[in-house]
């Protein structure tokens, strides 16, 4: 099995940035299927550790830039194989059920205050609500009918795909899941502290003093409109499982400018007919386009959303495309609720987040490119537009339906 990331083409190499690299990109994406997780602390259900208004901390600061990748230090490789060796003491098979899978894999590591579950991303929900929330959707239910698969991978593919692994495996992609979210911690602190308002600690301005730089005082202020990529560079998924890679394709066309094919990102995405998962997404954009650079995103990570208010999102998808000139790797369900051209309820699914738009009635939509065309698929159905603008809320309300519910920025 291959468990590798690919060297991007066409992309001045730095050669600090790439041994940074090759300690964590070995093997990153066979694991996108993990679940959630341990706490760093005893008490599961308390808050993580520096979250906490009244943790130790530095004056307020606004940022307007990123934090590049850090070093994994000896804390965080300790952490690591706590959490790995925790997996080793807990046995599955092919014949596991689904509930025991999603509640036995539920594991998570907090590095500097931060806490980064399986699969799910950065997030400051606690192990129990991490457990429940999995748990909830493995749980086989009667009344839930057939969607559309569009090619966002399924929990229950994930865990079916996680429980065929060997433990060497296993801990080989855990491993260096863990090791690529540790090296990120600097940017999920900015976020939060620049999206929700969470103070940062005097211990990590100590700690990551280009951090600090990075924090510099910002306005919030952005223009009423704004998009980045060319709706020349769009293409339809040609495979009804290839949201995720010709998401891909289309962020990479646009750094690169130069269009290559679905079957070479899902060969990197590790993409199967079950579909992709989103910590691939993350690591095959951090690879093969600059838009992860300080200069623009910094490092892709994998975002629980979970606790964003409408607003708090917004301001996320505003600052990414606006202040760092990058796409959003949007993970929504596809539902007729939300979105008005669809003629039949679809599975989780990945579009790119390229554009935002108050109108002057106070209207907000967002923009982004859709791989899906239902017509592609089925005739009868009506085509599908590349480019779209429609309503903020109800993307928002798509992506908070997913039961991950996270992004990639």
């Amino acid at each position: 099995m291959n468990l590798g990331s690919s060297t991007p083409e066409n992309r001045p190499v730095d050669p600090a940035r790439s041994r940074r690299r090759r300690t964590i990109a070995v093997a990153a994406g066979a694991l996108t299927l993990l679940v959630a997780g341990t706490p760093f602390l005893p008490d599961a259900s308390g808050p993580v550790p520096g979250l906490s208004p009244r943790a130790s901390e530095a004056p307020a600061l606004r940022s307007s830039a990123t934090a590049g990748p850090g070093a994994v230090t000896p804390q965080m490789r300790a952490e690591i194989e706590r959490v790995v060796a925790e997996g080793e003491r807990t046995p599955v098979s092919a014949r596991s059920s689904a509930y025991r899978l999603a509640t036995a894999m539920t594991r998570c590591a907090t590095f500097e205050g931060q806490r980064y579950c399986l699969g799910i991303g950065w997030t400051t929900s606690s192990q129990e609500e991490v457990t429940s929330r999995l748990a909830e959707a493995a749980a086989p239910t009667p009344t839930r009918t057939d969607t559309e698969e569009t090619g966002d991978l399924s929990l229950l593919a994930a865990l079916r795909r996680y429980s065929k692994l060997s433990p060497r495996e296993r801990a080989t992609a855990e491993r260096a899941e863990l090791a690529a979210a540790a090296s990120a911690v600097a940017k999920v602190w900015l976020i939060r502290h620049d999206i929700q308002g969470v103070p940062l600690p005097a211990s990590f301005l100590e700690q990551h003093p280009e951090a600090a730089v990075a924090a510099r005082t910002t306005t919030r202020k952005h223009p009423r409109k704004f998009k980045i990529l060319s709706e020349l560079q769009v293409r339809p998924q040609n495979r009804s499982y290839y949201c995720g890679p010709t998401t891909v394709q289309m962020i990479a066309w646009g750094w690169r400018d130069r269009r290559q094919g679905q079957a070479l990102w899902a060969d990197r995405l590790h993409t199967t007919t079950a579909g992709t998962g989103i910590t691939d997404m993350v690591r095959v954009v951090n690879h093969n386009s600059g838009y992860d650079r300080e200069d623009h995103a910094g490092p892709y990570i994998v975002l629980d959303i979970s606790d964003f208010t409408y607003k708090q999102w917004w301001r996320l998808i505003k600052k990414h495309i606006h202040t760092y000139k990058a796409p959003v790797v949007l993970h929504p369900i596809l539902l007729k609720q939300y979105y008005p051209y669809l003629d039949d309820d679809a599975s989780g699914h990945f579009q790119v987040g390229r554009g935002y738009h108050r109108t002057k009635d106070g209207q907000k939509l967002l923009g982004y490119f859709e791989p899906w065309d239902q017509s592609k698929f089925d005739p009868t159905e009506p085509r599908i537009a590349r480019s779209q603008w429609q309503s903020a809320y109800k993307s928002y309300r798509a992506n908070q339906a997913h039961f991950q519910h996270n992004v990639g920025v």
